[in-house]
């Protein structure tokens, strides 16, 4: 008995040693990693990728790091119960089969790590696969979009989207390759949470995913970019944001408005950038001038107002087109072509200040005139078969200003009678 205490005291003294030897182990390796990182992190020259990773995995690995921490100190615990039970004879056989069980546990532990093995290898060899092909998508379409690489029928704007599309391809291949191989991959309660998911998500998800194949589709049409100014139904405003779900506008009032790529489908749109990256788009206004005005004279003064105009350019030169002749006035449509569509709603402002100078400056008056007609519509309209034969229409009278004086002096002088 009293050699199992001495012996127990020693395996005291030497448990407390190695766990204040762990925790001493535990607290330098923290102190020296973080340093490092600390160090390490604050060069200019680290790109921002790595900086990003260490703060995102550093709390992983740190708490991970702890798992392992206590598990070593479970197994140190139990090494030194199981060996102070088998310094005393009356509890030898409990640390015995105490011993026998955790043996037995590990066993199983390691056996089902060791089965698992081949399963690992090939995860790996999946997703080491799998991270080269991302690689390769990455690069290939990063090259055709920087005008690199070059392929006959596919437009550098095609890139982003396909390498997306691609990358998403080879993630859900790689996830249904990889998913027998997965720990608990054939346990009903994984089986059930699978369905539970898919379920959830094709009861959910019904809007998202048309307007994600529309926001797709639309990459291929090359309807817009971003950047562009463009009309879509009664939304007018240029492209901010092409996203797969949404396509957000800035109108010219500064509002940010979020349109469904499924809306966008079904609408007209009208993209004003895509000629005036060349010739020009067209920009055009209506006047209504009485037929008083020479017609001629109109067109040089509208031609002449819009030269006067700033960012609306003389190639293609602007023109008139005279669409209507109406009962009392000519609608002259002004035609006139500009390069910076952003700059829309200015170029018409000062287009119209611009006709109102050029034809005040002349004395032509921008009006419509409407002219009337005064007849003596006092006859009655019923058919001469239903008219008596003394029916006399009665007199049309105008009254002036004369008849009017005289008509106050009558009165007056009956008032005062």
């Amino acid at each position: 008995m009293l050699l199992g205490l001495l012996y127990t005291a020693l395996a005291t003294l030497a448990c407390g040693a190695f766990l204040w030897g762990l925790l001493r182990f535990r607290r330098a390796v923290r102190t020296r990693v973080e340093g490092w990182l600390n160090s390490r992190m604050s060069q200019p020259e680290v790109p921002s990728h790595l900086r990003l990773s260490a703060v995102y995995l550093w709390g992983p690995l740190l708490g991970l790091g702890t798992v392992f921490y206590w598990i070593i100190i479970v197994i140190g615990l139990q090494a030194y119960v199981t060996a102070v039970l088998r310094f005393f004879p009356q509890t030898e056989q409990a640390s015995l089969r105490t011993t026998d069980w955790f043996a037995s546990q590990l066993a199983i532990v390691g056996r089902a790590v060791t089965d698992y093995l081949p399963n690992l290898v090939l995860v790996i060899v999946i997703g080491a696969i799998t991270y080269l092909v991302l690689r390769a998508d990455t690069r290939i379409f990063d090259d055709i979009e920087a005008g690199r690489l070059k392929i006959s029928g596919f437009y550098p704007e095609w890139a982003r989207p396909t390498a997306n599309l691609v990358r998403i391809l080879v993630l859900a291949l790689a996830a249904v390759v990889v998913f027998p191989y997965l720990p608990g991959a054939k346990s009903p309660a994984f089986q059930g949470i699978s369905i539970f998911l898919g379920v959830l998500l094709s009861l959910g998800s019904s809007s998202a995913v048309a307007n994600a194949v529309a926001g797709t589709i639309l990459n291929y049409t090359r309807s817009f970019s971003i950047g562009d100014m463009v009309r879509i139904g009664d939304t007018f405003g240029e492209v901010v944001e092409k996203g797969l779900l949404v396509t957000r506008i800035l109108t010219p009032k500064r509002e940010t408005i979020a349109i469904p790529n499924g809306t966008v489908m079904g609408s007209a749109v009208k993209n004003y950038s895509t000629e005036a990256k060349t010739t020009g788009v067209a920009l055009y206004t209506t006047v209504t001038i009485g037929y008083d005005a020479p017609w001629r004279r109109v067109h040089e003064l509208l031609i002449a107002a819009a030269l006067a105009t700033q960012d609306i350019i003389k190639d293609p030169a602007p023109y008139v087109l005279q669409t209507a002749l109406n009962d009392f006035y000519v609608a002259y449509e002004l035609n006139v072509y500009t390069r910076t569509p952003t700059r829309m709603a200015e170029i018409y402002s000062e287009l119209h200040q611009n006709i109102q100078d050029k034809f005040n400056e002349l004395g032509i008056e921008i009006n419509s005139p409407h002219y009337t007609a005064l007849r003596d519509g006092n006859t009655t309209t019923i058919p001469a078969g239903y008219v008596p034969e003394s029916y006399q229409a009665p007199s049309f009278r105008v009254r002036t200003a004369e008849n009017e004086a005289e008509r106050s002096d009558r009165a007056t002088e009956r008032e005062l009678a």
